[in-house]
């Protein structure tokens, strides 16, 4: 018999962001009230599992959304840096696509592939596939939270499964405080499962730079 573990990659729940600013890593963005709800649902869905740690991203929103999943198991959440949001040069401003008329943005999307406008994505996945080889390596046989954000969620998946990294943003399957789940068998990656234990509570399109 094989041992199974499992790194759970949580995504934060809805932030407060009237002027959707495109936020990124700045400080001072915190759940909304419905972000709570979030990550409430997200931790009654987890919360009676297997679960022996909770790593988050210094990121107060991601540190937020861990907080009801702490409660529910009785630990203490442990920072990692490598499931920090993704740098992007557009960080702080209202970014619309009227934007993309303006010459002076045009170099940061000479390379979607890379991309140009942000951290690699190759950088991107190296970190987020190093924290979770660790995960899985150092809970052997248990399971593991890691509240993270939408794109490294959503590259660490594609890089488990062996994707190419690149992808049309609209469609990745990285909702509000949404569960990823890499499945381990022994040393293998044996499937990847995908919930979205909020998904009630989401009312409209997804606020940028989440």
């Amino acid at each position: 018999m094989t041992e199974t573990t499992i790194v759970h990659l949580l995504r934060h729940g809805e932030v407060y962001n009237p002027r959707g600013v495109l936020y990124g890593r700045l400080p001072d963005f915190h759940l909304s009230e419905d972000g709570h709800l979030m990550a409430k649902a997200a931790a009654d869905f987890l919360g009676r599992r297997d679960i022996v740690a909770v790593l988050t991203s210094p990121l107060e929103r991601a540190q937020e959304t861990a907080v009801p999943l702490a409660a529910a198991t009785g630990l203490t959440p442990i920072l990692d840096q490598r499931l920090i949001e993704a740098e992007n040069v557009f960080e702080g401003q209202v970014f619309t696509m009227g934007r993309l008329v303006d010459p002076r943005v045009w170099p940061h999307f000479r390379n979607p592939f890379s991309p140009s406008w942000g951290e690699p994505f190759e950088v991107v996945a190296r970190r987020m596939g190093g924290l979770t080889e660790d995960a899985r390596r150092h809970w052997r046989g248990h399971e593991v939270v890691c509240v993270s954000h939408q794109l490294p969620i959503y590259t660490a998946r594609r890089r488990a499964e062996g994707l190419r990294l690149w992808h049309d943003p609209r469609r990745r399957e990285c909702g509000l405080a949404s569960v990823t789940s890499l499945v381990y068998e022994g040393d293998t990656l044996a499937r990847v499962m995908y919930h979205e234990p909020a998904a009630h509570l989401i009312k409209g399109p997804t606020v940028p730079g989440a």
